[in-house]
């Protein structure tokens, strides 16, 4: 059953806490910080963090892959990670869960040059798709072209490793899976060489949450899980009601995001910040996890329960 937090009565909670030393708990990021992360700062600098009692510490990983197997291997509190990406973790045996959500979107996207020759999925034939990480992205891509009546041997697979927008725009590629549509589509309209987004979730692909939040599957009943994932609410309503204030916090000593890119990024990813974080869609999960087994990615099909909970 999903549940839900008033913003009244989350800040009646998080304000009733006794006056003590805060729970240390520390977040591994997926990546370096972007406007993705924004509930994540804004719950930091607003400090609903420290009205939970918490003391959070995020860190950015060296090596991107890593942050969930640390989590699983009980050497990090929790990790930011991606839905289809967790449902693949299980499948291989590491004891994760999925706590909350941070972005309840898909962003990936098959992205071709706008004045380009390419005007639907079905264009491709033929063609070179420019791509920076194997396995998920190709089967994003093999429902995609089947959606338009083509497989993927009819397009040549090239890795771009992560240089997508700019193999695209230097015609090494025609098209690139995997750009996000809240990125690299403001990236190459800022350098004059606007892009077209087919968006996987209308193209043949479940649709998905694209960050979450995952847990080691024994420490459920930490009492520190929900109280994080309670300040991520209030931080999600406060973007929400105040999106020109959340930007201001966001780039709050970070100098180096103050740019027109993260500027347009955080305007494009407001919408898609999950208000509930805590909540689960049951048949969403169900509907990846079928997915990634019919692309042969996933072994089984497993009750969701075994990979994603609501805290209680």
């Amino acid at each position: 059953m999903r549940y839900f937090i008033a913003p009244l009565a989350l800040t009646l909670c998080l304000g009733a806490l006794p006056a003590q030393a805060a729970d240390k708990l520390t977040v591994l990021l997926d990546w370096f910080v972007t406007p993705d992360h924004a509930t994540l700062m804004i719950a930091q600098e607003k400090g609903f963090f420290a009205q939970a009692g918490l003391e959070v510490e995020m860190i950015a990983p060296a090596d991107p892959n890593d942050p969930p197997k640390l989590v699983a291997a009980k050497k990090a509190d929790l990790a930011i990670s991606y839905q289809p990406q967790l449902h693949l973790q299980v499948d291989q045996g590491l004891p994760l869960r999925r706590i909350a959500t941070l972005v309840s979107t898909p962003l990936s996207s098959l992205v071709v040059l706008a004045d380009g020759p390419i005007k639907s999925v079905a264009d491709l034939k033929g063609k070179k798709v420019g791509f920076s990480v194997g396995g998920f992205e190709d089967a994003i891509l093999g429902a995609m072209l089947r959606k338009a009546g083509l497989k993927l041997s009819d397009v040549t697979l090239i890795n771009v490793n992560f240089s997508l927008s700019p193999s695209l725009i230097s015609g090494q590629v025609d098209a690139v899976i995997g750009a996000y549509r809240n990125f690299e589509l403001n990236q190459m309209d800022i350098v004059k060489r606007p892009g077209r987004a087919f968006y996987v979730e209308e193209e043949g692909v479940p649709a998905y949450d694209e960050l979450i939040v995952v847990a080691h599957a024994d420490r459920l009943g930490d009492s520190r899980l929900k109280r994080f994932v309670g300040a991520l609410e209030a931080a999600a309503q406060f973007l929400v009601n105040h999106p020109k204030e959340g930007w201001k916090l966001f780039i709050k000593g970070r100098k180096d995001l103050n740019d027109e890119l993260n500027k347009r990024a955080f305007r494009d990813t407001l919408p898609r910040f999950a208000l509930r974080p805590a909540a689960l869609d049951h048949g969403r999960y169900n509907r990846m996890a079928q997915f990634l087994k019919d692309q042969g990615l996933i072994k089984k099909v497993r009750a969701v329960g075994e990979y994603a909970v609501e805290l209680k």
